[in-house]
């Protein structure tokens, strides 16, 4: 590992040039609209320059998602340049140039210090509140995250510029940030998420002192806007890598920071059921979108937030709570906890809400409530969740054994079930959930004979 006195990378005294016969990335591995405002650009007279994670990404061998280019020409002269463009932004003002779908982002070149103090804010813990001055492409450099990011392919010569060592790290796959990290990281508390994200997506080892801070500086999240963490939230366990974004957060110790309530239900779940069925479920989010399926936020947050609703489940139960009073509070009180952390929108939180609430009708298999579930439009949902929790218990074994059939032929299944048993689970029962004071969250079921006047009254959706 490189030595730690490098991560506070000084102002260099010019740009190490790699040649295209170096560094082997070529154009016809980037986007034609990105090279398109590179171009003109350059016809116009101004300096652009393919920047940050896509010159990252193609050094590594991966594919970018996102083209940012950044450029000597301001805001408004390149909205002059391009009739497809929009400015936004007012802590960094930037110029969105688009094609159909695809957006170029261009940004000028910014430095960290000006004449004009109006231009740059910050507030009194040395959070960055608005950066404005304008600067070179040395000045851009240094202000940049981590080295990875500060690499710039000149399209005059197809060259790659390095100004931070930045090239070195890549070929060493190490993320190292620029500048002091307890600043640099007080600066923007989100940069600590943005390191365990790109070290979890890259495969990079963090850089020893930028490592070190983060779980002292872990607490700074709390001052982020919850917006802004949800947002990257979503980055870190959506685009393919979130086991590995899940174990650095906790081996870096962000992951209380970011999801509090959760982090406690896994301290106290001794047998490790609680996270043997995080981590599959994120395993399998991860499989579909490596097959480019696509993957509800809702679901996300049903498997990230599970350990947190258990243990409030099995807390509110042991106060005397009755069964499915338990489970709404439950489901409210992690919800209204993590969207003061996180902004989870209500589009997001409810249809959470109602995987778990629909785990204990699985329970029940008179005729008139399985086809009732059947139709419910989260039963799909519901049941891969249902399934999903035989990761960290196998009594809920029978259960997925008849819903996969009652999907099929829901008729027989129920003739067959009724056949074998005459019981019936009462719908008021606590549900089994991998969710109480045992090491598997679990709780023994209850039953009862099914009444002959009627049926039991209707559980709750």
């Amino acid at each position: 590992m490189t030595d730690t006195a490098a991560s506070t990378s000084p102002t260099p005294a010019g740009p190490h040039v790699i040649p295209r016969d170096v560094h082997g990335i070529s154009r016809k591995q980037m986007s034609p609209n990105a090279l398109r405002v590179l171009y003109r650009l350059r016809e116009a007279g101004f300096g652009g320059y393919l920047v940050g994670g896509a010159v990252r990404d193609l050094l590594v061998g991966g594919a970018p998602k996102d083209y940012d280019v950044a450029t000597d020409a301001t805001p408004e002269q390149v909205r002059a340049l391009f009739r497809n463009c929009r400015l936004i932004g007012r802590r960094f003002r930037l110029a969105h140039v688009v094609y159909g779908r695809e957006i170029i982002e261009v940004a000028t070149f910014r430095a960290n210090g000006g004449d004009d103090e109006g231009d740059r804010l910050t507030d009194d813990g040395g959070r960055l509140l608005r950066d404005n001055i304008y600067g070179s492409i040395e000045d851009d450099a240094i202000r940049r995250d981590f080295t990875a990011n500060a690499l710039y392919y000149a399209i005059e010569d197809f060259s790659v510029r390095d100004y931070t060592g930045g090239y070195a790290d890549v070929q060493a796959r190490l993320l190292r940030l620029i500048g002091e990290p307890e600043a640099r990281y007080r600066e923007d508390p989100v940069r600590m998420l943005r390191a365990a994200r790109l070290a979890a997506k890259l495969g990079f080892t963090i850089e020893a002192a930028t490592a070190e801070p983060l779980p002292r500086l872990a607490p700074l999240l709390a001052e982020a806007a919850p917006a802004r963490l949800f947002e990257e939230t979503l980055k870190l366990f959506l685009s393919g890598h979130a086991v590995a974004s899940f174990e650095l957060l906790e081996a870096t110790g962000l992951l209380p920071a970011l999801l509090p309530e959760t982090a406690q239900a896994l301290a106290s779940n001794k047998s490790g059921a609680l996270r043997r069925m995080l981590v599959q479920g994120l395993r399998n989010t991860d499989a579909r979108v490596a097959a480019e399926e696509s993957v509800s936020p809702a679901f996300l947050y049903a498997v990230l937030l599970w350990p947190a609703y258990c243990r409030a489940l099995a807390l509110l139960q042991a106060q005397g709570v009755h069964a499915v009073e338990a489970q709404r509070r439950a489901a409210d009180r992690v919800s209204l906890h993590q969207v003061a952390r996180t902004a989870l929108p209500r589009r997001f939180s409810l249809p959470m809400q109602e995987i778990w609430l629909l785990q204990p009708r699985f329970a029940l298999r008179q005729r008139k409530r399985v086809f009732r579930l059947l139709a419910h439009p989260r039963f799909r949902a519901a049941f891969d969740f249902l399934e999903l929790r035989l990761t960290a218990s196998d009594s809920h074994a029978g259960d997925v054994a008849f819903w996969r059939e009652a999907q099929l032929h829901p008729a027989q299944a129920v003739d067959a079930s009724e056949h074998a048993a005459g019981d019936a689970d009462d719908p008021h029962e606590a549900d089994p959930a991998d969710a109480g004071a045992a090491d598997d969250g679990g709780a023994p079921r209850k039953r009862r004979r099914r009444r002959r006047n009627g049926a039991a009254a209707q559980a709750p959706a």
